[in-house]
């Protein structure tokens, strides 16, 4: 049994690649201390988070509720680690899709996870670690992962004016603290850029490591950093060119990113 849980959620756009690659670079040296399941361990389980996230039915949440206790069933022995389930998708699909305007299904999702957890592990510690973005920073980097990553043919402004209500990720950190029973904790991504292991570091503090090992510890290179803003441009533009043909728009930004050499 894990003697602590950790339940990293998100959000996206706040480090969450680079913290989840400094966890994977380290994993041997933190293997005696953390076992590790990250977001390419539960490809079911993110795709249920994702549709309950989008259609708000009883039957999305029951299969999320599933597949994260089939999760949890098929975990190791742990013996007294420290057990850390990160994936941004965790929370559900990252807001600006359509009719999807906020993490509102976070709390709900979050909820049915702690109570599998505490049933699971009824000795173990359970908390859950968020981590966060100014506002004005996390919409724009929202809008052009959505711009490099679906057909989005909206400017900045009006995406902004539309989905404003999202970024304030502070009152959902709120609004799930109020609904699980157990300890929340956060930190935006401004505050972390700084620290030893970056984005990582606030999520090893919880983990209480031997301090020799955490000197032992190393930063990869930060992971899914922003496109150059020529780059961008250019997919904004051929999203907008092939509005009405999706293969031509695939096709038109696949050559992009393989000529940028990004692909």
């Amino acid at each position: 049994m894990p003697r602590r849980i950790i339940l990293h959620p998100g959000f996206h756009k706040t480090g969450t690649s680079s913290l989840q690659a400094t966890l994977r670079a380290n994993r041997t040296a933190l293997k005696p201390h953390i076992a590790l399941r990250l977001r390419w361990h539960m490809k079911g389980l993110l795709h249920a988070t994702r549709g309950y996230s989008t259609w708000r039915d009883p039957l999305s949440l029951l299969k999320a509720e599933h597949r994260f206790e089939t999760l949890i069933d098929g975990l190791p022995q742990m013996l007294g680690r420290t057990l850390i389930l990160s994936a941004e998708e965790l929370a559900g699909h990252l807001p600006g899709r359509g009719d999807l305007a906020d993490y509102s299904a976070a709390p709900e999702l979050l909820e049915i996870f702690i109570r599998s957890l505490r049933q699971r592990f009824p000795q173990a510690e359970i908390i859950v670690y968020l981590s966060t973005r100014a506002p004005e920073d996390w919409i724009a980097s929202a809008y052009w992962e959505h711009v490099k990553a679906s057909s989005l043919t909206l400017d900045l402004a009006d995406f902004t004016a539309r989905y404003a209500p999202s970024a304030d990720l502070d009152a959902m950190v709120q609004k799930i603290t109020h609904r699980l029973p157990c300890p929340v904790h956060h930190t935006r991504l401004e505050d972390c850029r700084d620290l030893p292991l970056g984005p990582a570091t606030p999520l090893l503090d919880l983990c209480e490591l031997p301090q020799d090992l955490l000197k032992q510890l190393t930063l990869p290179p930060p992971a899914n950093q922003r496109l150059p803003a020529v780059l961008l441009q250019a997919l904004l533009d051929a999203n907008r060119q092939h509005a009405d043909d999706p293969e031509a728009r695939r096709s038109a930004k696949t050559a992009l990113l393989k000529q940028a050499g990004t692909a």
